[in-house]
């Protein structure tokens, strides 16, 4: 038996969850950890900054795009309860994973689509899901150009805390299986919609 199976049974035995974490980018961490946020199984969630370049950056300096970190989330997920390929699923419906360094209007390289994995069995979900998505895209649609990398070549710097669960406390339901719009920017921004086929199977789990 395996030092992370040994570390399993033995967190189930004390009735400890069994916990994995995932790191993701999909353009603004607002509204992306708000989608996370909603999934049954996930333990906590927060945003801040991957993939780049110097220690503890600030969000100006990220916003400049001098560092080259993405604005990331990172989610703690009990993996009884939601799988890996679940949650990428669930990436492919919230934001468009084929446009390069962008979404909607916010451009730069702190906007780009991208997964860092911490197990191998997440690495196998992220190629599983998106082989899965691109049989349903149009030929119209262009390549997915979402980046897969270890976590461990990646530090992951906590966001400032006023970022942090940001449009939960702006109002914005955060409650499990919520199916509510997601809107960045003081409601000013883009609304993401959330009543989809696919996410309602992902967040409440009906059949589609």
């Amino acid at each position: 038996m395996s030092l992370r199976s040994i570390l399993i049974v033995g967190a189930l035995v004390c009735g400890v969850t069994a916990t994995e974490r995932l790191v993701v980018a999909a353009g603004c961490f607002w509204s992306v950890e708000l989608a996370y946020q909603r999934v049954p199984g996930v333990k906590s969630t927060s945003v801040g900054y991957c993939g780049g370049i110097g220690d503890n950056p600030t969000y100006e300096q990220v916003s400049r795009g001098n560092t080259m970190h993405a604005e990331a989330v990172e989610i703690v997920y009990d993996e009884k309860v939601v799988s890996a390929r679940t949650l990428i699923d669930l990436l492919w419906q919230i934001h468009d994973p084929t446009t390069l360094n962008r979404q909607g209007g916010d451009r730069g390289t702190q906007y780009r689509s991208h997964v860092w994995y911490t197990t191998d069995a997440q690495r196998a979900a992220f190629e599983a899901s998106k082989a899965a998505y691109e049989a349903t895209m149009s030929s119209f649609s262009g390549a997915i150009v979402t980046k897969l990398d270890s976590a461990a070549d990646a530090p992951y710097w906590k966001a400032e805390d006023y970022h942090q669960q940001y449009l939960q406390k702006d109002g914005q339901d955060a409650t499990k299986g919520s199916l509510k719009p997601i809107q960045c920017y003081g409601r000013r921004g883009p609304i993401k919609k959330m009543d989809k086929a696919e996410i309602r199977r992902i967040l409440r789990k009906e059949e589609l």
